[in-house]
């Protein structure tokens, strides 16, 4: 691998003790894979997708910072009203839309859950970590990137 991958981690801590626990198993597997990271918060899971288009516009503006590849990371938790249906499935497809128009290599480690015990279990490095299998995801997109010859780094 030419270089260590240099990712963007865009979290929403709305839920802060869960976005914590996710950052902490992404950190961690960034960590294990020999990447190098940076860290910006979003009011919500819903400004996550837009957060990332920054980047890739500052980029391409020439005033950004290159990044290898991005990890989405928050919490939705089911509530009373149809904003959860909403929140969920806009995000989920924002990434995808900038993955597939820009290329971008995005781990997707926001939890779209029915309660807390379920986002904790989530979450939690020593469960199900979900955030570590976020960062992985997007290890992999970013070496498969450079296995097709589309990052020059």
């Amino acid at each position: 691998m030419k270089g260590a991958p240099h990712v963007l981690i865009v979290e929403a801590p709305y839920y802060t003790h869960i976005a914590e626990e996710l950052a902490r198993g992404a950190t961690g597997a960034l960590e294990a894979g020999g990447a190098t990271w940076e860290r910006v918060a979003v009011p919500g899971a819903f400004e996550v997708p837009a957060a990332i288009s920054f980047a890739v516009e500052a980029k391409q503006k020439g005033f950004g910072r290159a990044y290898d590849g991005f990890i989405a990371l928050g919490c939705v938790i089911r509530g009373e009203t149809t904003h959860y249906d909403h929140i969920c499935s806009e995000s989920a497809r924002g990434l995808q839309e900038l993955a597939l128009r820009h290329n971008l290599a995005i781990g997707y480690g926001i939890l779209t859950v029915e309660s807390e015990a379920q986002a904790l279990a989530r979450a939690r490095v020593d469960e199900k970590d979900n955030g570590g299998e976020a960062a992985r995801a997007c290890l992999a997109m970013i070496e498969l990137k450079r296995h097709l010859g589309l990052l020059g780094r």
